[in-house]
Order: structure tokens, then sequence, then C-alpha cells
């Protein structure tokens, strides 16, 4: 009969003070955790097997792991959803004109830290560690926070883009004395205004709209 690898009290796995994974990471994984435990059943001496209490142990264990790994899962999936969201949220701001402030390290007689303010218009937007950062036109970068008004809608490329929302919307207007029930199919620019093309082959302004469903 070939010889047999006695199991030994070394091999349990809350003996095992640490496990060394090649990513780098000192903490050990399910999976890990799972073929550690295979190990110690195959291993085994049939003569003495492992104790069902500690095997219950160990199995309830590894199903605590499981659902930890699941739950961070999870919570790093609706992170990242969040952060798509705000991007999309923030992104209206991209070509607006805004007023800024920001306090600075120095201070007045008073103590009072001085103040920089200014305008600019938002270029660009971005996460950096997890914050929303806007870049204006100059390269001056400030935060949400740092925005003190918004001066304008933005350039008309921004207006336009904000004017496409309104496209498969139910709107009635008024085009002088005619007034009708119109689907937007389309939106355009004319002589630098915003135009509505309906279902009907009417154009309307934003000003001739009377209600949106």
């Amino acid at each position: 009969m070939a010889d047999m690898n006695p199991i030994t009290s070394g091999m349990y796995l809350q003996n095992q003070k640490k496990v060394e994974k090649q990513t780098g990471n000192s903490a050990l994984g399910k999976d890990a955790f799972l073929k550690i435990l295979m190990t110690q059943l195959q291993n085994q001496d049939p003569t003495k097997p492992m104790d069902d209490s500690q095997f219950i142990a160990q199995m309830a264990q590894f199903s605590s792991l499981e659902q930890m790994t699941n739950l961070t899962k999870a919570f790093e999936d609706f992170a990242e959803v969040q952060e798509q969201s705000q991007m999309i949220e923030y992104s209206s701001f991209v070509g607006k004109e805004v007023k800024w402030h920001e306090l600075t390290e120095e201070v007045v007689e008073d103590g009072k830290p001085i103040t920089n303010e200014g305008t600019g218009q938002i270029s660009a937007i971005r996460f950096v560690n997890g914050k929303v950062e806007f870049t204006l036109a100059d390269g001056k970068v400030i935060s949400p926070g740092n925005i003190s008004e918004v001066l304008s809608s933005g350039t008309s490329a921004n207006s336009l883009v904000e004017a496409s929302m309104m496209i498969g919307k139910t709107v009635s207007y008024a085009n002088g004395e005619t007034e009708g029930t119109g689907q937007v199919v389309s939106v355009t620019k004319k002589d630098g205004s915003i135009v509505y093309n309906l279902s009907d082959n009417t154009t309307i302004k934003a000003d001739q709209i009377n209600s949106i469903s």
C-alpha cells in the first residue's frame, strides 16, 4: 500500500499565518481559500478524517469570504455607476461661462484669508481621485465648490446639444395665429437661433412652445 501523507494540525486554515499572493496583495481570496481547503481534503488520512465541526466551520468561513467578496464587487460597481452619473450631470457645464472664487493661504491684517475671484468658460471636465475638476478655457482648474455663479448658458454648440434633448417630445405651440401640436423630430440652428422641427413639418422657436409632454 502506498504511503499516505497524514493531515496535521499545521495544515488547518486557522493555522495559516499568512498567504502570500503573487499579485502582491496579502489578503486571502476566496479562490486561494478553496484551494487550501481542497488540498487538506486530498491529503488527509482516510482513517483519521477531518473533524466534521472543523470542516463545517471552514466551509462557513469560505461562504462568509465569498459573500464579502461579492459585496465588495457590488460596492465597486455602484461607485462606478455613481461616477458615470455625476460625469453626465456635470457635463452640462461644459461651454458655460461661470464666476468662481477660491480661498488662498495668504491672509490680510485682520487674519482673514484672501479670496481670489475670476470668470471663465468651462472647456473640460474630469474625475481626479473621485473628485470632479473643471478646466477653464484659460487653463485654470476649479472644483464645483468654487463656482459661485453661472453667467451664461454657454456656447451655441452646447445650447444645440441641450436643445436636442427635446427630440421625441410632444409640444403644443402658438405660431402667430396658428396653434397646434406636434412631435419634435429634429433641432437645427438658423440665424443664431435654435429651431425645432416638428412631425407636421412646422418649425417653431422655444418662445412659441406652450407645453411639453
